[in-house]
């Protein structure tokens, strides 16, 4: 009897353990990301990490499309039938999947230049039924400001993926601002990474300066894009800074990509607390703490540009001798 009763309590123990580790009793946050590359990675480590410092019973299926529409479809569809909690998509072309082919559950975008023109949300101001996030609208002015303070009445070249709702709003606001300049606009577009060689080449020769906008196509191939402009002496300015600290790019302002992952991660939070999307607006970036400006000094060294000492005082890091200074 003493060994029976032994034995069903073992069982009992086990059943109960099985049941705390089932699907429905342990939250799953999908998070999915167009491709791999420093600022999406950054991305993702940035909403895990906020995640899971609030709620350490939170699991996640961390997914990469590797830059394929129909893969970021079947991630969807794979977060749908596993019901998570909450389905992230990072960037414009998997948060549009997200958001395409799931309607019953919580879709959070994270940087996502233009949500209303890319059919995520109606408004800026409040959520979709089941859809919300973060944006980063890049401050172009800013960045092109950059650029000609580098190189002065540049002819200014700019690579972009020509199929990403991101890169054509953002084409269109470089041309404005050469238009506003009078400054040559030179671009070149690709659909895939492997045309970013190619696509830079055809037009190196025509421009002073290249300007990258946050296209996850173009950066999936940034090695490329830095290679070329350091061989033509080519001033490269970028709006990703992470990819800045690891690549030789000659300045990179944007966005701190892992702090706006903490954004976006606060928001998934607010909604496994039981807040709706529609009542929570998408999120700009605007504190000056989300921002930086890379500057290298050893690329401006080799291609013959002189940094002004302005600018350096302004920066957040600084490389010099391969090695990387935070201010």
């Amino acid at each position: 009897m003493k060994r029976t009763n032994a034995i069903a309590a073992v069982l009992a123990a086990l059943a109960a353990l099985m049941l705390s580790c089932s699907p429905g009793t342990v939250p799953v946050v999908g998070v999915a990301k167009s491709v791999s590359h420093p600022a999406l990675d950054a991305l993702e480590k940035g909403i895990t990490d906020e995640i899971s410092a609030a709620r350490k019973d939170v699991q996640f299926d961390l997914q990469n499309a590797n830059a394929d529409m129909g893969t970021a479809a079947q991630i969807a569809q794979r977060f749908k039938s596993s019901r998570v909690k909450v389905a992230v998509g990072i960037a414009t072309p998997t948060a549009q999947a997200m958001a395409n082919a799931i309607k019953d559950i919580p879709v959070v975008f994270s940087a996502v230049t233009d949500p209303v023109s890319a059919g995520l949300v109606a408004s800026l101001d409040k959520g979709g039924p089941n859809v919300t996030g973060t944006s980063d609208m890049t401050p172009v002015r800013e960045q092109l400001d950059l650029l000609l303070s580098l190189k002065p009445k540049a002819r200014v070249g700019h690579l972009y993926n020509a199929g990403e709702a991101n890169s054509v709003k953002l084409a269109e606001l470089v041309q404005a601002y050469c238009a506003e300049k009078g400054l040559s606009y030179v671009p070149a577009t690709v659909t895939n990474s492997s045309e970013v060689r190619q696509a830079l080449l055809s037009i190196a020769g025509r421009v002073d300066g290249i300007y990258l906008g946050n296209d996850n196509t173009v950066f999936s191939a940034i090695s490329a894009v830095t290679e070329i402009c350091n061989e033509r002496k080519l001033p490269l300015v970028t709006a990703d800074p992470s990819s800045a600290e690891t690549m030789p790019v000659l300045a990179a302002m944007g966005f701190d990509y892992y702090a706006m992952g903490r954004s976006t991660g606060r928001i998934v939070l607010r909604i496994l607390a039981g807040e709706k999307t529609a009542d929570i607006p998408t999120y700009f970036a605007r504190d000056p703490s989300e921002m930086a400006l890379v500057l290298n000094k050893d690329v401006a060294a080799a291609i013959g540009v002189a940094i002004p000492a302005e600018l350096e005082a302004r920066a957040s890091l600084v490389i010099e001798g391969d090695t990387a200074r935070r201010k």
